[in-house]
Formats: C-alpha cells, sequence, structure tokens
C-alpha cells in the first residue's frame, strides 16, 4: 500500500507542474526574470548606459519602469519588444541616436503615461505616431532636430498634460494644440521655448483661458517686434503668469536685425495695457468667466453691493453657472459695477474683479433710432425739394404774360391776380383830378369753369367801368402793387 501512495503523490506533483507551465506559456510570461545588461528592482527595469544598440528581448511583462537611457538606440521599430506591457507606465528613451519611430512602436504599451524622447536626433512629427496612447500625460519631445510637426501628430490623446517641444527648430506654431481646447482638452503645459519662432496667432493666443496661457511658454524665439506683442505680454505679466514671469529676461523680440526685450519697445511709443470691461445692453444674456490659473477651483461670486451671489440667483437676473462662470438673463441697467470672484484651489487661492458697464438701451432700440433718424432727414429733404418745386416750376405771374386784352364792359372780369391800391392812369384823360380814376369794391371768388386764374367780380358789388375810348388805352398798375389770391377781403380799385 505504501508504494503505491507514493506513486500517486508522484503523478499530482507532475500534474501540477504540467499544469504550472501551461498558464505560464499562456499568459506569455518569460522565464527570464531581469535581461542581462539590466538592473530590476521590483517592477523597475534599469537598462541605462550599456551602449545597448537595440532594446533587450526579454523583457518581463510585470515592468512598470522601463529605462533605456544614454544608449546606442537609432530606431524604434513596431516590433521592438515581443511581450505586451500592459503594466508598464513610464519608457525612458532619452540620450539616445533616435532617427526614426514606427507608427506601430507604442501598441504593445497601451497604458503608458509618461514618455521621455528628449534629446534624440528626431527630425519630424508625423501624423497618428502617438495616437496609441490614448493615457499618456507627459511627453518629453525636447533637445531633438524638430522642424516639422504634423496636425494629426497628437490625434487621441485626450489625457496630455505637459508637451516638451524646446529646444528644437518649429517655425510654425501648432495652434490647433491649443485651440478651442478640443484636441487636447487637459493641456496646461506647453513648451515651445528656444525654437524659431518668428510669428504667433497673436488674437487667437489673447482668447486662451489663464490656465492654458499660465503654462504656454515662448521665451527665446525670434519673434517680430510689434505694439500687438508687448500689449500680449503686458498683459500676461498683469495677470502673473508664470510663463511669463519665470522667464521675464528671455522675452524678446527681433526689430531691425537687433534683439530687444519685449518690455522695453519704447521707439514704437506702444500705448500701456489697460484691463477692459465687459460691455452689455438692456435685455442681453451674458456670461462672464473667472479665469483662474488652475482649473478646478471653487469660485464664489460677490455682487458690486457685497452680496454673494447664489446659484438661484439673488436678485433674479444673475447665477452661478456649476463651472463657476457668472450668467445674466436680460441685463438691467442696476447689473452694472464691479463683481469679484474668489477662487480656491489646493495649491493657492486666486482673487479677480470684473467691471460690467451696461447701455441703457437696447440693440435692437438702437436701429429704431437709427431708422427713424434717416425716416427724418429724407422727410426734410423731400420738403424742401417740394418747396423749391413750388417756387421755380410754377406757372408764371403777370410779369411773363403779354399784353393784356382790353377789358369787357359787360363781363367785368379780372385777367390778372395783381390788384392794383393805386389809382389806375389814363392817358386819354383829361386835366381834372377827379376824372382820371374811378372807386370799386370788387370781391374775388374762385374761378369757375372755363375762368382763368384769378376768379370773377360778383355783379352785385361792383360799380360800371367807364368804357376804353381807343384801341390804344391799357390800364396801368404801380410797380409795387400787392398780389391777393382767392381772397374775400373787400380791395378798393
Amino acid at each position: 500500500m505504501q508504494p503505491q501512495r507514493d506513486l500517486r503523490g508522484l503523478w499530482l506533483l507532475l500534474l501540477s507542474l504540467f499544469l504550472l507551465l501551461f498558464e505560464v506559456a499562456r499568459a506569455g510570461r518569460s522565464v527570464v526574470s531581469c535581461p542581462a545588461n539590466c538592473l530590476c528592482a521590483s517592477n523597475i527595469l534599469s537598462c541605462s548606459k550599456q551602449q545597448l544598440p537595440s532594446v533587450p528581448q526579454s523583457l518581463p511583462s510585470y515592468t512598470a519602469l522601463l529605462d533605456l537611457s544614454h544608449n546606442n538606440l537609432s530606431r524604434l521599430r513596431a516590433e521592438w519588444t515581443p511581450t505586451r506591457l500592459v503594466n508598464l507606465h513610464s519608457l525612458l528613451l532619452s540620450h539616445n541616436h533616435l532617427n526614426f519611430i514606427s507608427s506601430e512602436a507604442f501598441v504593445p504599451v497601451p497604458n503608458l503615461r509618461y514618455l521621455d524622447l528628449s534629446s534624440n536626433h528626431l527630425h519630424t512629427l508625423d501624423e497618428f505616431l502617438f495616437s496609441d496612447l490614448r493615457a499618456l500625460e507627459v511627453l518629453l519631445l525636447y533637445n531633438n532636430r524638430i522642424v516639422v510637426v504634423d496636425r494629426y501628430a497628437f490625434e487621441d490623446m485626450a489625457q496630455l498634460q505637459k508637451l516638451y517641444l524646446s529646444q528644437n527648430q518649429i517655425s510654425r506654431f501648432p495652434l490647433e494644440l491649443i485651440k478651442d481646447g478640443n484636441k487636447l482638452p487637459k493641456l496646461m503645459l506647453l513648451d515651445l521655448s528656444s525654437n524659431k519662432l518668428k510669428k504667433l496667432p497673436l488674437t487667437d493666443l489673447q482668447k486662451l483661458p489663464a490656465w492654458v496661457k499660465n503654462g504656454l511658454y515662448l521665451h527665446n524665439n525670434p519673434l517680430e517686434c510689434d505694439c500687438k506683442l508687448y500689449q500680449l505680454f503686458s498683459h500676461w505679466q498683469y495677470r502673473q503668469l508664470s510663463s511669463v514671469m519665470d522667464f521675464q529676461e528671455d522675452l524678446y523680440c527681433m526689430h531691425s536685425k537687433k534683439l530687444h526685450n519685449v518690455f522695453n519697445l519704447d521707439f514704437f511709443n506702444c500705448s500701456e495695457y489697460k484691463e477692459s470691461a465687459w460691455e452689455a445692453h438692456l435685455g442681453d444674456t451674458l456670461t462672464i468667466t473667472c479665469d483662474t490659473k488652475q482649473q478646478g477651483m471653487t469660485k464664489v461670486w460677490l455682487t458690486p453691493s457685497n452680496e454673494q451671489v447664489l446659484n438661484q440667483g439673488a436678485n433674479g437676473t444673475v447665477t452661478v453657472s456649476e463651472d463657476g462662470s457668472l450668467r445674466f438673463e436680460k441685463v438691467q441697467v442696476e447689473d452694472g459695477g464691479v463683481y469679484t470672484c474668489y477662487a480656491m484651489g489646493e495649491t493657492f487661492n486666486e482673487t479677480l474683479s470684473v467691471e460690467l458697464k451696461v447701455y441703457n438701451f437696447t440693440l435692437h432700440g438702437h436701429h429704431d433710432t437709427l431708422n427713424t433718424a434717416y425716416t427724418t432727414l429724407v422727410g426734410c429733404i423731400l420738403s424742401v425739394v417740394l418747396v423749391l418745386i413750388y417756387l421755380y416750376l410754377t406757372p408764371c405771374r403777370c410779369w411773363c404774360r403779354g399784353v393784356e386784352k382790353p377789358s369787357s364792359h359787360q363781363g367785368d372780369s379780372l385777367s390778372s391776380s395783381m390788384l392794383s391800391t393805386t389809382p389806375n392812369h389814363d392817358p386819354m384823360a383829361g386835366g381834372d383830378k377827379d376824372d382820371g380814376f374811378d372807386r370799386r369794391v370788387a370781391f374775388l371768388e374762385p374761378a369757375g369753369p372755363g375762368q382763368g386764374q384769378n376768379g370773377k367780380l360778383k355783379p352785385g358789388n361792383t360799380l360800371p367801368v367807364p368804357e376804353a375810348t381807343g384801341k390804344g388805352q391799357r390800364r396801368m398798375s404801380d410797380p409795387e402793387s400787392v398780389s391777393s389770391v382767392f381772397s374775400d377781403t373787400p380791395i378798393v380799385v
């Protein structure tokens, strides 16, 4: 019985060893715990300064930190490691001779969070080069020979927080990395110092939030001097941003082939920077941000009367949004003033003051006022034109008529609207002064059908008119006669 028990135990032991070897083979774990020429400490592998021409092939799958710096690596191919290193979070490849990196080189390390490629010989960053590093937070590429940065080199890197591109030969500012915050939403540090940047998208940079500008380093670049550049960095200096305060002496620009400090451009006579106020009109909807130098800060707003703005809105007009912004619904004149934002973070606190100016009219009403003014102006012009037409284009008076026809004894009509207030002079009359004129009263009526410009005399209110004694006799009037049109006032003639 005893030999059978020993034989059964031996079979169980062999079976256990077989199952163990099978599991190890299936998991792909290397039997070698530490590669040659490397120092291993727990899950840390240090293969630095070994003059390695290639990456060691026997890398344990449990490796969390791999140091391959200060070697002679020149190419990083897709098959640089046959083992999938899912636990690797830090990869150090600095101070090598890398001039080529495959677009599939980072497929075996999907959970990498820290990658150091500094001090190599890289010239270009091709499209989708780092797209497989979706968990990467820090990428070091400084002190290379990078000239071209493809617009899609950093696609799908939503977790990237720090990107170091200094000490290269970049001449185009990669605005797509920070504009609108869509490509790299968590990027808080972008180092582009010591490159060959000459022009900057100043308008777009000014619109960036303070927490992005606080980590945007642009010193030691041959920038072109102008007042807009001065205004940009003066604003950053006013806000005490680290990217300017830490390197004030190294912020220079080029003018007439000479270097000048950005803050000493007296030859341009640039105006001093002044913080502008927010402007609004009656009834506008407005959102004012608390532009802090750090993300995720707790924000408290105070009104111009030192009252805290609540989420529900203390006065029914202004509220605080979830992101800490101040939102106004239907702005009123009494909403104007200086608002104060108190921001509290893990490392520091910050206080910001924002002025709001409210104009006492709406934009729609303002346009209506302009329309009314134009209508009034057009009306005045038309009135003047009508008056001029009436004065100069109406039918002419007696001064442009020919010789009057002799007055009819039976008709007793007036052929002119000019009635003389002085007696008519008859050249055929005798010497008696009372025989030279006749006094009569006439009333004018509106002209009837078939009549001239003036009305006819009422037959019941006139005296008989003497007959003309000759064909050449005509009525003479004083040159200072008075015109009367459609008047019922008695006139002595």
